[in-house]
């Protein structure tokens, strides 16, 4: 779908700069920002690698288990119904940690291997459908809480922000109004897709 929506993006941008006159414009953005793309692909290569390796001595050092046992409270209330013992809740408590300190580049290889472990738990006739931890597990790794936005102050203050912390208080609570209104949303639908289903399956209605 996304190669689609990207191909789409570039023909309209063709289209629309040789009609207003502007090809040469769209011609020199695209040769300029071949280069900035591999910039950024190895920059993020660097980042991705350096914190996936230290997932894996967090993980031989036991470290995950101290923080899964940390945020259990909080992962054993969104999570409810997953086994206690899954390797899932090792994955999401150091995601969650890494969204907390606002590192978005470590959150994403811990968010894969997170979604991964969850996909395990499915019975293999539903390993591709999404669970409903899997969908609570998207919204909180997306709208997530963050206590420090590390990537963003870095950001600000490369282009000039005299204190690049004073957006703070704004992201801080943004963020723990979407993740409260997105796990509750799938709360909701989880509990309508229930209701539906034992209803479907009730004796003398039939099965569907």
């Amino acid at each position: 779908m996304m190669k689609w929506i990207f191909t789409g993006l570039v023909l309209l941008s063709i289209v629309f700069g040789a009609c207003s006159g502007h090809i040469n414009e769209v011609s020199n953005a695209a040769i300029s920002e071949c280069s900035s793309a591999v910039t950024l692909v190895l920059k993020l290569m660097g980042s991705i690698c350096l914190w996936s390796g230290l997932m894996k001595v967090a993980q031989q050092s036991k470290l995950t288990d101290q923080i899964s046992r940390l945020l259990s409270p909080f992962t054993n209330l969104i999570f409810r119904g997953l086994p206690k013992n899954s390797p899932a809740f090792s994955f999401i408590s150091m995601n969650i940690t890494a969204n907390l300190l606002g590192l978005g580049n470590a959150a994403t290889p811990l968010g894969i291997a997170a979604m991964k472990a969850l996909a395990e738990e499915q019975p293999p006739e539903k390993r591709h459908t999404a669970s409903s931890h899997m969908i609570s597990f998207v919204v909180l790794n997306t709208a997530s809480i963050q206590l420090l936005p590390t990537t963003i102050a870095l950001l600000r203050l490369e282009y000039g922000a005299s204190n690049p912390l004073d957006v703070l208080p704004a992201i801080l609570a943004s963020s723990v109004v979407s993740v409260v209104c997105g796990l509750c949303f799938v709360r909701i639908c989880s509990g309508l897709e229930a209701k539906s289903n034992l209803q479907v399956h009730q004796p003398g209605r039939g099965r569907i």
